[in-house]
């Protein structure tokens, strides 16, 4: 299996943190836990599905998955190949229309974002290519065609730096106050541009911080303190709604 990243131009890298060039010979199923931005993915050569309750989806081999609040489950065909950009928590908003938020928990075709005849086109162009660096530049100089001129929300941007600041664990109505806004006016402009509302999105940083201490030496109880968990089980509950599994599961696994 191939999962090699690549990175943008520097014009776009407030917008895209990395492009993947994924492959994989043989069929699988596998979860995807809840990430801080949305995902597009072009592919050039078989087929993607979501799995929900052992019912398969097949989806467009152009796409986009939204943020989410608990995982997915995606079923790949036989000799698969994608190009997938993964997007800053605002990139998105700076080349499409719709409000990030419209695509929270959705996987949908990218027909439904862009016009259907400059998706087909870069689908066109993708089997034409060769290499990875080819496809990646014809990702690429579609991106730069819908890039929109647009000034920087400096406040989502604030916001979402105090969330990681904290490791997701700051209370939103200390996150208004230190921005100085009222928190109805600023839950919908955190939500338009970055998918999800401020609390759902620090608890998805919070997720992947713990997520990324399992594999330390420290204790599930001191991950709990670290994190400002109330207990255990409070854990293991939000833990379970992102991945399908308990920590302690995971932690013996990694």
């Amino acid at each position: 299996m191939k999962f090699d990243k690549y990175f943008p131009a520097e014009i776009l890298r407030n917008y895209i943190k990395y492009y993947v060039v994924s492959e994989s010979d043989l069929a699988s199923e596998y979860k995807v836990f809840p990430s801080t931005g949305l995902v597009i993915g072009f592919q050039y050569s078989g087929n993607l599905a979501t799995v929900n309750n052992n019912v398969e989806n097949e989806l467009s081999s152009a796409g986009i998955t939204g943020i989410s609040d608990g995982y997915k489950i995606f079923k790949n065909s036989n000799h698969i190949g994608s190009v997938l950009i993964f997007f800053t928590e605002i990139g998105f908003t700076y080349f499409a229309s719709h409000p990030a938020n419209e695509l929270f928990n959705l996987s949908t075709s990218l027909a439904d974002i862009f016009k259907k005849a400059e998706i087909e086109a870069v689908e066109d162009r993708l089997q034409k290519v060769n290499s990875d660096a080819q496809r990646v530049k014809v990702v690429e100089v579609f991106l730069l065609s819908q890039l929109k001129s647009l000034a920087t929300d400096q406040l989502v941007m604030a916001a979402v730096q105090l969330i990681y600041d904290s490791r997701g664990t700051i209370r939103i109505k200390e996150l208004c106050e230190k921005l100085c806004i009222s928190q109805s006016p600023f839950e919908k402009r955190f939500r338009k541009v970055v998918g999800t509302t401020a609390k759902k999105f620090a608890s998805i940083v919070r997720f992947n911080t713990v997520l990324s201490q399992l594999n330390q030496t420290k204790s599930l109880t001191e991950i709990c303190y670290e994190n400002n968990f109330f207990d255990q089980a409070h854990l293991t509950k939000d833990f379970k709604q992102f991945t399908g599994d308990t920590p302690e599961n995971l932690k013996r696994l990694l």
